[in-house]
């Protein structure tokens, strides 16, 4: 993920953001910058690779001034190159920026078209055009940033300094995380409380919608709507800073409020939003003539493979299988010659689906793994990878990692129906959209947060709970019934909700909550139709739906969490932020170890 870093001080700030970059490095990145306010103008300095790579550009030509922002950037709108690297700006404005812009288009055509000159393809020179339109209108800077805030769409957090302004900075916040550090007549901003545990020990956390406005002397905080708010400034620790939890009271609440930000990071990479296309790593080995694939997975990992299942055979018209790892090698399947292998893990060094790996090259299969540990075993022993960069993932029960997987696998099989010719240029282009828009509609499912902890309350005292889905939906069942079992030791199971009748609807009666994802879409009246047999039987239903869903089902449902409407192919996507949120906060409730559970590792290496 992105790191994000800014200065306002009495020294030089280089020196401080090149270390606090330092810090940020395992979120991984491909190239990094740092800007300067000297003698009133903004300076440069920017280097692909490594951070060694701009320190050595710093030590050949230093960038003096006290005021600075620095960035880590995952490549997503262009190449890794110098000139793709943040920080992007105009002689006026110079920012740095993490997420998607998900409007950006629609805003350069009108920024070009009023004569702005635009250097890049990047998202975010866009929203450094669009406060530097402003102030060519003759703003000022807090009023130019504040009006091209209110402008966006999707998922950001952005760090901005002005020419002329030494001691100004302006940040804001949606969908991805922004900390303030209160110093010694010095400012600080960054991505979080590790980039700045150097620096200062008193932080104050944005909320969605946040901005910030700072001085060498203070910050000013506003809401979404303008208006100023009040932000706690807490004292953090400094030790341990790696796997901070920041504000959160556990790791597991900090990584389910990441899932916008690393969405953003996911779909920066592996889409160009401007062609609307996807664009995949090279791979040894050619989509269009895989005959087979088989997937392999354990856990939550498992159930992101059962999605990329119905994926690949909807929109590639690719045979696949999906297996349980541990059983895959059991079972022993026949394989056709020049098939895939694709394996799905978050650490990369799960001892069952490392096993299945062996198991698949020793049939002659191209090994593909989607990761989010590229210097694991399994990505030292497969062909490729497909890296879900998630960032460090503290909890044991998976949250952040499981819908970058599923964001990857989605990617992956729009490129292999694309090889094969079985979508076409238009249907490519719409597909694309609709996962573009997913981290910006996460970030609205998270302010959903108050109604889904009272829903956990009655949840918290059942013994059983049913989770129902269909299609693309039935695996996100799983997942919930698996994050529910995790870390609340609620006993709990997921259907496809067309088998209710077929054993599972004689275990309901008025003490069983039954948790449907239903999205409005293809499948949604047969799923009215199953719940309607739930609630027939004295079943308290519980729905995750759209507006339109949630009102067809208003009469039967116990209560509604109301989504954002989306394309029935990301759906999954977007439906399991809830059910693990739900989870989450049972747990709680509960008083269990939400981030440890009981049993359970992180990394399951023994089989």
């Amino acid at each position: 993920m992105c790191g994000i870093v800014g200065v306002i001080g009495a020294e030089p700030a280089a020196p401080k953001l090149l270390n606090a970059l330092e810090r940020m490095a395992y979120r991984g990145y491909d190239s990094a910058g740092v800007a300067t306010l000297v003698n009133g103008h903004i300076e440069r300095r920017r280097a692909a690779g490594k951070l060694a790579n701009l320190a050595a550009v710093l030590a050949r030509d230093p960038v003096p001034g006290t005021t600075g922002i620095g960035h880590t950037r995952w490549a997503t709108h262009g190449a890794p190159t110098e000139g793709n690297a943040h920080p992007h700006g105009t002689a006026r404005v110079s920012l740095v920026h993490n997420g998607i812009i998900e409007n950006h288009a629609e805003l350069r055509a009108e920024l070009e078209a009023a004569g702005q000159e635009f250097e890049t393809e990047t998202d975010t020179e866009t929203v450094a055009q669009l406060v530097d339109f402003n102030l060519r209108r003759g703003m000022e800077p807090v009023a130019a940033a504040g009006a091209a805030f209110r402008r966006l769409e999707g998922a950001y957090a952005l760090a901005m300094i002005f020419a002329g302004h030494p001691e100004l900075m302006i940040g804001a916040q949606h969908g991805a995380p922004l900390a303030v550090g209160f110093g010694e007549r010095e400012m600080y901003l960054g991505s979080d409380t590790l980039a700045l545990a150097p620096l200062t020990r008193r932080v104050a956390f944005l909320k969605d919608g946040d901005w910030a406005v700072l001085t060498r002397e203070d910050a000013r905080f506003y809401g979404a709507d303008g208006a100023p708010v009040s932000r706690e400034v807490k004292q953090t620790a400094l030790t341990g800073a790696l796997v901070g939890k920041g504000e959160y009271r556990h790791f597991m609440e900090k990584e389910l409020h990441e899932h916008p930000s690393v969405l953003g990071d996911v779909l920066g990479r592996m889409i160009d939003p401007l062609a609307r296309s996807v664009a995949l790593p090279g791979l040894p080995f050619d989509l269009a003539r895989v005959p087979h694939v088989s997937i392999s997975a354990c856990g939550s990992a498992f159930y992101a493979g059962l999605v990329g299942r119905s994926w690949l055979e909807s929109l590639a018209r690719i045979p696949a299988d999906a297996d349980v790892a541990s059983e895959l090698r059991y079972r022993a399947p026949p394989l056709a010659e020049g098939g895939l292998a694709l394996l799905v893990s978050q650490s990369g060094e799960t001892a069952d689906t490392l096993a299945a790996l062996r198991f698949l090259r020793e049939a002659g299969q191209h090994v593909l793994s989607v990761l989010n540990a590229p210097e694991s075993t399994m990505a030292r022993e497969s062909d490729a990878i497909l890296e879900t960069v998630a960032g460090p993932e503290i909890g044991v029960a998976s949250t952040k990692a499981f819908t970058a997987q599923l964001a990857v696998l989605a990617c992956f099989a729009i490129a292999a129906a694309r090889a094969r010719g079985t979508i076409g240029r238009a249907e490519e282009a719409a597909l694309t959209a609709a996962l573009l828009e997913v981290p910006g509609r996460a970030a609205l499912v998270l302010e959903q947060e108050a109604a889904i902890r009272k829903l956990a309350e009655p949840i918290a005292e059942a013994r059983d709970v049913l989770y129902l889905g269909r299609g693309l939906c039935f695996p996100i069942a799983l997942e919930g019934a698996l994050k529910l079992k995790e870390i609340s030791y609620i006993h709990a199971e997921g259907y496809a909700a067309g088998e209710m009748k077929h054993g599972p609807i004689a275990l309901i009666d008025a003490n069983v909550p039954v948790i449907a994802a239903a999205p409005s879409g293809p499948l949604f009246e047969k799923t009215a139709s199953n719940l309607q047999e739930a609630a027939a039987r004295g079943g308290r239903v519980i729905v995750f739906s759209d507006e339109e869903g949630a009102r067809k089902l208003a009469k039967i449902a116990a209560a509604s969490i109301v989504l954002p409407a989306v394309d029935p192919f990301v759906a999954p996507i977007l439906y399991a932020i809830p059910v693990q949120l739900l989870a989450y906060h049972v747990a709680v409730l509960k008083g269990t170890d939400v981030d440890q559970p009981r049993n359970l590792a992180k990394s399951v290496t023994v089989e």
